[in-house]
């Protein structure tokens, strides 16, 4: 073959595999689409960034787990709440203080934590998206007690809503639906054996921490003057954040903290 006609042939060759390059690659971002639906709600997953439909997909479609918790009410007006949702370090910071839980966490980068609730479980939470009453989640973590030991993913979808409480009082109804995804291929293959217990385990410890930011807010309203104490303890928090707890409590929903609050010198 003349060497004008292997040049034909591989240019040809290059030319075809451009096109099925071209071809497959919207295939391929097509094959990932998220179901709007879970558990008997709607969230907007058409508005997720599109790098994160497969990731959040593939633990949904191989999920070792799914649950449903709630919905559960927290003591805390709806702004005092997406305040501490959105900044986790805070709120780990206000539980310990207060000697209400073990937690911490620690800010790695835009909308991405790390947490350990200091009972055997900890890992990576990345927000994927959020608006005024939805978050979606993206998580890496490990769990370790006496009788599990498991790492893994989780896709957990947060649907909120500002209600009021028995007493009358501004407080955020939440449920979460979380999809968990085990890393290692031997447990997942007892799943049928082990599913019970990885189930138990993820919605134990998700409604452990919607209850301890309950108590956190049952706090805030009792003893005002005690949270803002311990938020300018030093180490203090940061200013923005001490200002905003400062004027948060001083709220029509804090009763006797305008008082307590002045009570304070930081």
């Amino acid at each position: 073959m003349s060497a004008l006609g292997r040049t034909g042939q591989t240019s040809w060759a290059l030319f075809i595999g451009a096109l099925v390059g071209l071809w497959s690659a919207p295939v391929q971002a097509e094959s990932c689409l998220l179901s709007p639906y879970h558990v008997g709600l709607t969230f907007p997953v058409s508005k997720v960034e599109a790098r994160w439909t497969c990731p959040l997909q593939a633990i949904i479609d191989s999920s070792t787990t799914a649950n449903k918790i709630g919905p559960m009410i927290t003591s805390l007006s709806e702004p005092v709440y997406r305040y501490l949702l959105d900044r986790p370090p805070m709120a780990a910071a206000l539980i310990n203080r207060l000697d209400l839980g073990l937690y911490k966490a620690e800010e790695r980068g835009t909308h991405r934590f790390w947490g350990d609730d200091g009972e055997g479980t900890s890992g990576i939470v990345e927000l994927v998206y959020q608006d005024r009453t939805n978050r979606i989640y993206y998580l890496v973590g490990s769990h370790e007690s006496t009788f599990l030991q498991i790492t893994g993913k989780a896709a957990v979808f947060v649907r909120m809503n500002p209600v009021k409480d028995a007493q009358g009082e501004d407080a955020v109804e939440t449920t979460l639906v979380a999809y968990t995804k085990l890393d290692s291929r031997m447990l997942a293959g007892l799943v049928l054996l082990i599913r019970p217990l990885v189930g138990s385990t993820v919605a134990q410890r998700l409604t452990q921490g919607v209850h301890t930011v309950n108590r956190l807010g049952q706090e805030m309203r009792q003893r005002p003057g005690r949270v803002l104490f311990e938020a300018t303890d030093l180490p203090a928090l940061p200013d923005d954040q001490v200002a905003f707890l400062r004027q948060a409590l001083q709220g029509p929903s804090y009763s006797g903290s305008s008082s307590r609050s002045r009570s304070i010198k930081p």
